[in-house]
């Protein structure tokens, strides 16, 4: 069935591929809201690991799927070699740096908001801020599809949809995390599941962005992988580990992480 999919993906518009796929962790995340018609609320030690594991997938996927293919494809040696890796990744921290200075958020635990100030309801600032994590997962799985489809060995079809599935896999986690805590606030389960599935519309835009701009010009490929993995490790650092050091489930949320980095590292290597 994999082997399926990758000829069909192969057959097809590289921008349309990396739609589709990037709907699939968009679906994932409503999948993960959806939740909120089940239950009211969610212990906070599950959350915690789920967060975590979301953590280790977003690390994982910034090695093996991005920042290892952005170095081996580079020509020459030592530090001419790196250059354009470090070079991506500096911007594409920068990149999330500035969003998070600007763009008005609240982090899930409603007690620290960051960004410009803003009128705007708490609600909305929640989703902002999970909006903010899916950025560069949309463009990192849309920069591997256009570099396949531009012929870039390091860039296959097979590595691009290992990561969009595990990004999906971590985007269930993300849709609860943002469904719950408003379904507690006192909001509708329909109006928790819209907001909650809606933090990762911004996946397909992204993705195809990146698609299109790699299709377009192939040389910045190898910066376009570091530039989506800064993005996601700036994530990771600045967003998902110090929300999960909220309360006394360190351990858990630690856990989680390892078993998010390894599941991550197992399909990219096993599948990719």
């Amino acid at each position: 069935m994999f082997e399926n999919l990758i000829q069909y993906l192969q057959s097809i518009d590289p921008v349309l591929a990396a739609l589709y796929a990037t709907l699939f962790t968009w679906f994932l995340t409503a999948l993960g809201a959806s939740v909120v018609f089940f239950f009211r609320t969610m212990n906070r030690v599950i959350l915690d690991g789920m967060l975590g594991f979301t953590g280790g997938v977003m690390v994982a996927a910034s090695y093996w799927s991005l920042l290892a293919p952005a170095i081996e494809m580079t020509d020459g040696e030592g530090f001419t070699k790196v250059i354009p890796a470090a070079v991506g990744f500096i911007l594409g921290a920068i990149f999330l740096f500035s969003l998070d200075k600007m763009l008005p958020h609240l982090h899930i635990n409603f007690k620290e908001t960051e960004g410009v100030k803003s009128p705007w309801q708490r609600t909305t600032l929640l989703v902002l801020a999970i909006t903010l994590h899916n950025i560069p997962e949309g463009l990192a799985v849309g920069v591997l599809f256009g570099g396949a489809a531009a012929g870039i060995p390091e860039a296959s079809i097979a590595g691009a949809v290992t990561l969009a599935i595990g990004i999906g896999i971590q985007n269930f986690p993300e849709g609860i995390a943002v469904s719950m805590p408003l379904r507690r606030m006192g909001m509708s389960r329909r109006k928790s599941f819209l907001y909650g599935q809606s933090s990762a519309l911004v996946e397909p835009i992204s993705g195809v962005v990146g698609a299109l701009a790699v299709s377009f010009f192939t040389p910045i490929l190898p910066y376009a992988l570091a530039f989506a993995a800064g993005a996601m490790i700036f994530v990771v650092v600045e967003e998902v580990i110090p929300e999960t050091q909220q309360d006394k489930n360190t351990d858990i949320a630690t856990l989680g992480f390892i078993g998010g980095f390894v599941v991550m590292m197992t399909l990219d290597v096993a599948l990719g």
